[in-house]
């Protein structure tokens, strides 16, 4: 149980802002159904999101190290709020509005990480990184259940969909506002921005070719921020058929409808919240984080691969799902846990938004792919997935290895 009330809170916050993106999801496709090729506009939209974040999230994050990570969180929720009033009229031109607004302002998950290491003791920090995935998987339930719920209770018309959908989701961005002004700071070691810092900020931050430069400016061998990264990126290659569930589940062979992706989200979700909460409570300390993530991605490579094979059986796609629980889907805390003991109170959000950045390039490229793949097939993405996975399963192999040698060294 946390024992700080800021934990509880900020838990809160991420949890609705999973539940909002998680709700509109299954009305998404209705805003370019009507358009050729609607699964290469909806993957379009989800690059936009991903990209704008390769400069938003280093200045967003660089900004909570200078004035704290109360004050970036209210402004994500704002600007989730404003993003999702846009969707009422259900036209593809204000869906991208949508996807460019929200991308913005999300640095939501950087300052959140961020924040929750600041006021985690070092012997918690895998677990509380690891709560705050489950979390983020308990979003992807309730997400679906709402908007399952109210289309259900209130009979809605499938015309009438969206707007009841939407409106919920402009609720509950309202509600995170609230919550975010009353998160107490976190960060009190703060490095101000001056007015030029800011300026030099922003002008490198619309240059996503620096951004490896400035982690190794942050990095020393001890540290070791860039091989964590790495994997992360490799993985955030192959996590895109998160985002490419939607399309694939409701423009394939499957022909889902809103109901029915609603209903799968919730089955992924609550598995995924089980396992996780189980996994970081009592085993991710207690491993090897490296081993772990080499067994879990290598295994997980075939289930990526069966994703591709589901045709029109649900079962089967359900029974894939809930491998992939208790798989891959455990990795990315491991992750977080490993770059969070690296970060310092000094540069935490920076890192943490830098980091963020990075995942967001490779997701918009990640995301050019899988349109260029889905166009041919929609199952030749998955393939891509499986193989980006392989890359994170020989990362973790190569580190294991440099750290055996490394104690092998030392012993002589």
């Amino acid at each position: 149980m946390p024992s700080d009330r800021r934990l509880w809170l900020l838990y809160s916050i991420i949890l609705l802002d999973v539940v909002i993106g998680a709700a509109i999801g299954p009305v998404l496709p209705e805003f370019v159904r009507g358009l050729a090729r609607p699964q290469l506009w909806m993957v379009l939209g989800t690059g936009i999101f991903l990209g704008v974040q390769l400069f938003s999230a280093p200045v967003l994050g660089r900004l909570s190290d200078g004035w704290g990570r109360r004050p970036i969180l209210v402004l994500s929720a704002v600007g989730t709020l404003l993003a999702n009033a846009l969707l009422f009229p259900v036209r593809a031109t204000l869906y991208f509005a949508n996807r460019f607004s929200d991308g913005l302002t999300n640095g939501i998950y950087a300052t959140i990480r961020a924040a929750i290491t600041d006021i985690s003791p070092p012997e918690r920090l895998f677990r509380n990184l690891g709560i705050e995935g489950a979390i983020i998987s308990l979003g992807f339930v309730l997400g679906p259940m709402a908007s399952g719920a109210v289309l259900t209770l209130w009979e809605v018309k499938p015309s009438q969909q969206v707007a009841y959908v939407v409106a919920l989701a402009v609720t509950l961005a309202a509600l995170n506002v609230g919550l975010s002004l009353l998160l107490r700071e976190t960060h009190t070691q703060r490095t101000p921005v001056r007015g030029a810092e800011l300026r030099a900020e922003l002008i490198r931050a619309v240059n996503p070719l620096t951004l490896w430069q400035r982690l190794r400016e942050q990095d020393t061998p001890d540290r070791g921020l860039r091989p964590i990264v790495l994997m992360q990126v490799a993985l955030t290659l192959s996590t895109g058929y998160y985002t490419y569930f939607v399309p694939f589940i409701s423009i394939g062979e499957l022909h889902l409808d809103a109901r029915g992706i609603a209903y799968f989200f919730m089955f992924f979700g609550v598995l995924s919240v089980a396992i996780n909460y189980l996994f970081y409570t009592y085993l991710a300390d207690r491993l090897n984080q490296r081993r772990a993530i080499f067994w879990l991605a290598l295994v997980g490579v075939p289930i990526l691969v069966g994703y591709g094979f589901v045709g029109q059986s649900v079962t089967r796609l359900y029974v894939l799902t809930a491998l992939d629980c208790l798989t891959l889907s455990l990795i990315q805390g491991l992750l977080e846990g490993l770059l969070a003991q690296r970060t310092t109170d000094a540069d935490r959000g920076e890192i943490f938004g830098l980091n963020q950045a990075v995942q967001g390039l490779a997701s918009f490229g990640s995301t050019l792919v899988l349109a260029a793949l889905s166009v041919v097939d929609l199952r030749l993405p998955w393939l891509w997935f499986a193989c980006c996975l392989a890359l994170v399963a020989w990362q973790a192999r190569q580190q294991l290895r440099q750290a055996e040698l490394a104690a092998a060294l030392s012993e002589s």
